[in-house]
């Protein structure tokens, strides 16, 4: 006889009104991921504004970024699937599946530090290779990849271990984590490059010492307060069965944040194929600034649209169709208010964001100051017209994925960052004017993936809607097995 599972409506996630849980659970993630996707702002303007080399400095670190992007990618592909896993059995009441899900989770996470280890110990200097044929931004960008790949535990196990957090609603105590490390990686930053004169290495290291702070906090905050999660090592010992589950969920997440990788490798190398070797130093570098200046509002979107994860999965996992659909409408509604804001002030702020970036630059550099203000002051009042379209898709993608589905999401990122995206890129290289026409891609794919999100977004709920009118008994009992 099939055991019933035991509800638990004690948990926040079943209990509290929609809008406030979303607001109470989504600002502190959004929070986190900015402050996340700060790391990489922070390095770059420090490094473009090291002196001389600065220029150079930056070409490199946005040669090494698409890497840095696939270890995220690994991070929270796994992360999402655990996430999922963990809200829809807490919201079933499956306690051993909780803990296994737990503890499998920390022996992925040393499994794909691994991974990274051998490519920052062997592979490095190769990829940078690939990447550039300036032997400074070669060895520059190897210097910064070997310490970042090494080092890069706490990076993969922070992606992992926040979401045990997550899971149980405390996501502010992983937003304190996430703030922690943060200005832990401002402060080194400066003492490493500048006092210290560590160069791009300063930076990989101040970057990777941030991700540790925020690793071991986020360790001590699941092992003193979540009492919903067993933390004992015996849950580690992998599972074929709950691996697989977690990735049933998790691996299109990983796609998802995967194809940024590819976009940026992709966009790289389409910029290198322009003829002038001085617009392509001038590209290559601004397209890095810009691409980590949209992570802001890319990332801020993420932040609640893994609430969204967690919340539709939870009362998914209830059967609570009402707080479902409330979840969907006023996640995409939050969604769109917090990408339309960081739009008006990256359009308000182009110029002065802009001239942050070029503050030592001079005409010993391989591109001029002025060009490098108004290259990345033109791509963020082109590029950022995309950002409410971005709010729509990415809330969607996390609605989609807190139901377990698995394809469409994946769809909706192949639109808003690969087609066509990339055939655009290429299409505005051949136009004279280059510089400028390139980032109009971005809005064009951020429109295209928002129409189709929600396509799919409405088939799923005519779907939904249809199954209950014609099999009420069949519609309570619609939770995906595990």
């Amino acid at each position: 006889m099939q055991q019933t599972p035991q509800r638990q409506p004690q948990n926040r996630m079943g209990m509290k009104k929609i809008p406030s849980l979303l607001v109470s659970m989504g600002l502190p993630m959004i929070l986190s991921m900015v402050l996340q996707a700060l790391y990489n702002v922070v390095d770059t303007m420090f490094v473009i504004n090291m002196g001389a080399d600065g220029a150079l400095g930056n070409i490199a670190l946005s040669a090494a970024f698409p890497v840095q992007i696939l270890m995220i990618a690994i991070g929270v592909g796994t992360g999402v699937g655990i996430n999922a896993m963990l809200s829809q059995n807490l919201g079933a009441g499956e306690k051993l599946t909780v803990n296994r899900t737990a503890g499998n989770g920390l022996f992925l996470a040393a499994l794909f530090y691994a991974v990274f280890l051998a490519f920052g110990l062997f592979l490095a200097t190769p990829y940078m290779r690939l990447m550039s044929a300036d032997e400074t931004v070669v060895k520059m960008g190897a210097k910064y990849l070997k310490i970042c790949c090494c080092l890069s535990f706490g990076s993969i196990g922070f992606a992992v271990a926040e979401r045990f957090l997550i899971s149980t609603g405390k996501t502010l105590f992983s937003m304190l984590a996430q703030v922690s490390g943060a200005l832990t990686n401002i402060v080194l930053d400066y003492v490493f490059i500048y006092p210290l004169g560590g160069g791009v290495a300063g930076a990989a290291y101040a970057t990777v010492i941030g991700q540790i702070v925020s690793l071991v906090l986020a360790l001590i905050f699941h092992y003193t307060l979540n009492k919903e999660i067993d933390g004992n090592l015996k849950y580690v010992k992998p599972s074929k069965k709950i691996i697989k589950s977690v990735y049933s969920i998790g691996f299109p997440a990983f796609l998802m944040q995967g194809m940024l990788a590819v976009m940026m490798f992709g966009v790289l190398l389409v910029i290198k194929t322009i003829k002038n070797e001085y617009t392509v130093n001038l590209l290559s570098g601004c397209f890095g600034i810009y691409y980590k200046l949209m992570q802001t509002n890319l990332f801020a979107a993420f932040g609640l649209s893994n609430t969204l994860i967690s919340v539709v999965s939870f009362n998914y996992g209830m059967k609570s169709d009402a707080r479902v659909r409330s979840a969907i409408s006023f996640g995409i509604f939050y969604s769109v208010i917090v990408t339309g804001i960081i739009a008006a002030l990256f359009q308000i702020f182009a110029a002065p964001v802009s001239k942050l970036f070029a503050l030592t630059l001079d005409e010993s550099s391989v591109v001029s100051k002025s060009d490098v203000i108004s290259s990345t002051q033109t791509a963020l009042h082109i590029a950022t017209l995309g950002y409410l379209f971005m709010g729509v898709s990415v809330a969607i993608q996390g609605v989609l994925q807190g139901f377990g589905e698995i394809y469409t999401p994946l769809i909706i990122s192949v639109l808003r960052l690969i087609f066509p995206t990339l055939p655009l890129v290429y299409l505005f290289t051949l136009c004279k004017n280059a510089a400028a026409m390139i980032w109009w891609a971005f809005p064009i794919s951020e429109v295209v993936a928002a129409a189709v999100s929600c396509a799919f977004l409405l088939r799923r709920i005519h779907k939904q809607t249809k199954m209950q009118q014609t099999s009420p008994n069949d519609a309570q009992n619609h939770a995906p097995e595990l």
